[in-house]
């Protein structure tokens, strides 16, 4: 189909005039043809009287000439400019993939909706409510990039659509402006707004306030899409609002520019921040009543920026913290060892990795399977994230002075029998971490490294002495997340040449494996993905290690004699879970180093594989 651009020769003309021009040449034409019908009728019958006539002539032209006046205007201006007209319902409800196509704002500003884009051609058709804007094309072209096929709608159909997928759960971006304008004048900040948002209670949702209503809505949006965290972003022009779901940050409709003051201040206020203070970063928390006595924590951080403050919450669910331990992804191999380590009474077990990548459920994972009420158990994080019954948990705070280190001093006399130090910054926190542990006492935390190997030759480079280390480290487990495919549009996939090279394989060594990708679908937002897993590697401090340690080796050095001694690696874990259909080459190979992969030849290594890691495992979310 050819690709037209609406080109009209003045574009001061008043289009509303000569619509209605057009629009009465069109019921002209329609009016004589009736005529014409009635007379070659009452010729052919020979039954009408003039009277009837006249009364049948009436009654037609009353059918047919009274149709919606919008839609005649539509109709007569697409035949006069050359375009076609069509109706909304009459295209399939468009998926998310075509819906980024146009943006919000601009889907709005233009009334414009798409409706169905070739992707061979790069031709993206778009239903039009205002045919008489002489540049929407043009402009929409050079903004989005491709190719426009216009055609005419009904208004009322588009901005229908419009609102219907470009809102935010049930309420629309537009109806919140609308209902804000109204508004206007009325304090949106509730007087006794506290530290709890009710989001169990729908009505009451309904019939807030526009300001109160929105960051409701976002917020119900984020539960509902298994985000981690919000953003909440100003811009010149424009207030952006994103989540992160598994690891990816994911656009939603944007609200307007004005609502982001009263946006923000409102959580502020249910954060326990201060609303006139805007020049400096702040943190604060909120917690959120969900349906079916559900709990949810936001972990709120403000930033100045140049255009308004910007506001990060981290979504901590409390039910992630009723995982257990057997099903956060571990083989059984390391499952069996790592279960060992955090059942000793003394040393220092390390859980290592990027920001991210669920080292803290990890831990508290670990400390759920130890727990005892005979014993004592303190942790010490900057913040506490997860509050758990039955254990005393500290918050850093550097403001007043507040360390890791003096906290960690504070918690020797407190008589504890297993510490959680939330993470090991600096040379004080290692070393008293490092003491507690030759004093008899247990000590969980968590270091920023690439590999379970590299966490040593940090400690070194901290300061920590080689002999101090060989002494009370047990154990390192280094540790990643994938996305884990979408079992709703799970596919076969075959592998490629370049995707193989990554883990030093061919595509004879595959030949009897079959793999999987996701294809997209409604469920999971179309991404292929839904839910996370984690991939671990477990390096135990055994006498070979313990030598290199004291050697001072590199990284590479203890890397590889770990290896030698039946270390899976990061890569070889993934490798695992991808030949069992629960993530893809893309995951593995974007989030762990490269590490040649050896293909399990022996039927028995292959039973202890098969064993040791479970498909149905729901995974990190």
């Amino acid at each position: 189909m050819p690709i037209r651009e609406l080109k009209i020769k003045d574009p001061t003309v008043d289009f509303q005039r000569e619509m209605q021009a057009l629009v009465k040449e069109d019921r002209a034409q329609r009016t004589q043809k009736v005529n014409e019908d009635v007379e070659q009728k009452g010729e052919s019958a020979g039954r009408y009287k003039e009277q009837d006539q006249q009364v049948d002539l009436e009654r037609f032209q009353a059918e047919t000439v009274s149709s919606d006046s919008s839609f005649d205007m539509h109709e007569v201006l697409a035949q006069q400019m050359g375009l076609e007209y069509v109706e909304v319902d009459d295209f399939p409800l468009p998926d998310f993939r075509l819906l980024r196509l146009i943006p919000a704002d601009l889907a709005k500003q233009y009334k414009v909706f798409p409706l169905k884009y070739d992707a061979q051609e790069d031709i993206l058709t778009i239903a039009l409510a205002d045919p008489s804007n002489p540049t929407v094309v043009d402009d929409l072209s050079l903004t989005l990039g491709h190719q426009i096929h216009a055609v005419v709608a009904r208004e009322g159909d588009v901005i229908d659509r419009i609102n219907q997928h470009y809102g935010i759960g049930e309420e629309s971006i537009s109806s919140l402006l609308n209902s804000y304008a109204d508004e206007a004048d009325q304090d949106v900040l509730t007087a006794g707004a506290g530290r709890v948002i009710d989001l169990s209670d729908i009505d009451s949702i309904v019939n807030a306030a526009p300001i109160v209503k929105l960051a409701n809505l976002i917020l119900m949006k984020a539960i509902e899409d298994r985000a981690s965290d919000i953003h909440i972003e100003p811009f010149e022009k424009i207030l952006r609002v994103r989540y992160r779901v598994d690891g990816v940050l994911r656009e939603m409709d944007s609200p307007p520019k004005s609502m982001h003051v009263g946006l923000i201040s409102r959580l502020k206020v249910n954060a326990n921040l201060d609303i006139a203070e805007t020049r400096r970063p702040q943190d604060g928390r909120i917690n959120l009543n969900l349906p079916n006595n559900r709990e949810v924590e936001l972990r709120v951080t403000t930033t100045p920026t140049v255009h308004g403050e910007s506001m990060v919450m981290r979504v901590l669910d409390k039910s992630m913290m009723q995982m257990g331990i057997n099903q956060i992804g571990m083989s059984q191999d390391i499952l069996d060892e790592f279960l060992k380590q955090v059942r000793k009474p003394n040393g220092i077990v390390l859980v290592t990795g990027p920001t991210g990548c669920g080292k803290t459920t990890t831990l508290y994972s670990a400390i759920n399977e130890v727990k005892d009420p005979e014993e004592k158990l303190i942790t010490t994080e900057d913040p506490v994230e997860y509050q758990m019954d039955g254990i005393v948990q500290v918050n850093i705070n550097d403001n007043v002075g507040l360390t890791y280190g003096r906290c960690l001093r504070a918690i020797l006399r407190q008589d504890p029998d297993r510490i959680l130090v939330g993470e090991i910054r600096d040379l004080d926190t290692a070393q008293i971490s490092v003491q507690a542990a030759l004093t008899g006492h247990l000590v969980f935390s968590t270091l920023h490294t690439n590999s379970a190997a590299g966490t040593v030759t940090r400690l070194i480079d901290m300061g920590v002495e080689p002999f101090l280390i060989t002494s009370t480290l047990q154990a390192v487990v280094g540790q990643r997340l994938v996305r884990t495919i979408c079992p709703n549009c799970k596919q076969p996939h075959e592998p490629t040449e370049e995707e193989l090279l990554e883990f030093g394989m061919t595509l004879s060594d595959v030949a009897d494996i079959t793999f999987y990708e996701g294809a997209g679908c409604e469920e999971c937002a179309f991404t292929g993905y839904k839910g996370r897993i984690g991939i671990y590697e477990y390096l135990p401090i055994t006498e070979e290690i313990t030598d290199l340690i004291l050697e001072r080796a590199t990284t590479d050095d203890i890397h590889d004699m770990a290896i030698k001694q039946g270390m899976a690696s990061l890569r070889h874990d993934g490798w695992v879970k991808m030949c069992m259909g629960i993530t893809s080459f893309a995951e593995v190979a974007g989030h762990t180093p490269f590490d040649r992969i050896e293909v399990y030849e022996e039927e028995e290594e292959s039973r202890d594989v098969e064993d040791g890691s479970n498909p149905g495992l729901p995974g990190l979310v």
